[in-house]
């Protein structure tokens, strides 16, 4: 069985080792480099191709927010799960503007920053439990109160597709449509719930409770 590659990007090495010898116990996960800076973690992401970045928040130099949107831009196809101390507002909305694909606090048990890893290796877009209740309340303002009202059957579908991290394609083929319709029903839904991405979609499913 192959298994999925870890990229560490934090500019405190102890962490790192610490952290990468935790994920060397498992049988399904290698750590295949670890850099202490975001211009080191483009380069080795693009070189190397590894399935998850573990981000820290704040570096010197360029921040992971920054080294988030450049991993982006430079359409690395691994998933990024911010790997931070701070548990601000601001800095986790920050991140989920930028797509991250998860955000994880340092303090997480070790058990439990292995199970979120995992989940993120599937789709699954992964948050500290603390840190539910900051996505709650931001995406759940008094006027989202009765907006899953407004969705149709279809839209709901979607949405909690999206939430579970499937792809438009993968969409299309559970629910026997066509990607195009999947991409109107997405918009459609977006537009009535005020979010901007799939990413928002996926917390408001979350802070909604909306499940299979």
């Amino acid at each position: 069985m192959s298994k999925a590659k870890i990229l560490l990007v934090d500019d405190h090495p102890m962490l790192r080792k610490g952290v990468a010898q935790l994920i060397s116990l498992e049988d399904n996960l290698t750590v295949i480099g670890e850099v202490g800076s975001g211009d080191e973690a483009i380069t080795f992401a693009i070189e190397h191709a590894p399935d998850l970045i573990l981000l820290d928040l704040n570096m010197k130099g360029l921040s992971g927010i920054e080294t988030l949107s450049a991993l982006k831009r430079a359409k690395v196809s691994a998933k990024v799960v911010i790997f931070s101390v701070s548990d601000n507002e601001t800095d986790v909305l920050q991140a989920l503007k930028f797509n991250a694909d998860g955000y994880l606090l340092k303090d997480s048990e070790p058990e439990a920053l292995i199970e979120k890893i995992n989940q993120a290796l599937t789709g699954e877009f992964v948050i500290s439990e603390p840190l539910t209740q900051i996505l709650a309340k931001s995406l759940r303002p008094p006027t989202q109160t009765n907006m899953l009202q407004t969705l149709t059957q279809r839209e709901l579908e979607n949405l909690k597709l999206i939430a579970s991290g499937n792809s438009n394609k993968e969409i299309a083929r559970k629910l026997g449509i066509t990607e195009a319709t999947v991409k109107v029903h997405n918009k459609n839904l977006f537009k009535k719930l005020e979010l901007k991405s799939r990413v928002e979609a996926a917390m408001w499913a979350v802070a909604h409770k909306i499940n299979w």
